[in-house]
């Protein structure tokens, strides 16, 4: 799969956000190493902090799916989804918390994920490890020596 065609799920999975707070609609998809692929999208709520990101969301399918250890990479895209088709200009990325999430998913597979970040209507794109969206994150990895885990 392309990361045009990652993009493109991304995108219309951010058509089905439930933003009516914010207004601004986010979609992510994310494949698998054996060619599998989910998508989720933001979900708010009037208690503000109760919401859910996209990457959230998707995770959660994909654990489901095939498990987080499987994730290979990741697509982003956001926007105003308030029509039939998602706009704006600028790329996003993941927030602090997602990363956090993706990182647990990039230590539990042994790999570094590629993240690919859209604008809403897909004409910029950038390029991401997820070693470089949170560089030094703290994970699975770092809990090795507590007594729980430890030999």
């Amino acid at each position: 799969m392309t990361d045009d065609d990652l993009i493109a799920l991304a995108r219309a999975a951010a058509l089905k956000a439930y933003a009516p707070y914010s207004g601004f609609s986010v979609g992510c998809a994310i494949l698998s190493v054996d060619g599998e692929v989910v998508t989720g999208a933001n979900m708010e709520n009037a208690c503000y902090r109760l919401g859910l990101c996209a990457e959230q969301s998707a995770l959660t399918a994909a654990q489901h799916a095939f498990g987080l250890d499987k994730v290979a990479r990741v697509a982003v895209a956001g926007g105003d989804g308030s029509g039939a088709e998602l706009k704006g200009d600028a790329p996003v990325t993941p927030c602090g918390g997602c990363r956090q999430a993706l990182l647990e998913a990039s230590q539990l597979g042994g790999r570094d994920i590629d993240i690919v970040c859209a604008s809403g209507d897909g004409g910029i794109i950038e390029r991401h490890r997820l070693s470089a969206l949170i560089a030094n994150g703290f994970g699975p990895d770092n809990l090795r020596d507590s007594t729980k885990h430890g030999d």
